[in-house]
């Protein structure tokens, strides 16, 4: 077997591992868990998120958690903490100094 046809086995193998880890996440309900959560939380979204869509995830969080502080990022993905750090970093260190 060639280099090409070995890295586009290991890909295969590793895209399938990737989505049933995925599977699992989603089929598990997290419910109970969030709304035993009481300490300040912060949750920090992308509005343009296309893995997790803000009503699919953020929204339900945070009916749950009691509390929670939620900022949204116009036009941010949902890799927002690497393509929006400086935005993040400010936003978290502001929600971290008010809770001191």
């Amino acid at each position: 077997m060639d280099r090409g046809s070995v890295l586009a086995v290991e890909y295969a193998g590793w895209s399938q591992e990737r989505l049933r880890k995925q599977q699992s996440f989603s089929d598990t309900d997290f419910t109970e868990d969030l709304k035993q959560i009481d300490v300040p939380t912060l949750v920090m979204r992308g509005e343009d998120d296309q893995i997790v869509p803000i009503k699919d995830l953020a929204v339900k969080s945070m009916r749950l958690i009691k509390g929670t502080r939620q900022i949204f990022y116009p036009g941010a993905p949902h890799g927002l903490t690497a393509t929006h750090q400086d935005h993040i970093n400010a936003d978290l260190l502001s929600f971290l100094n008010s809770h001191t």
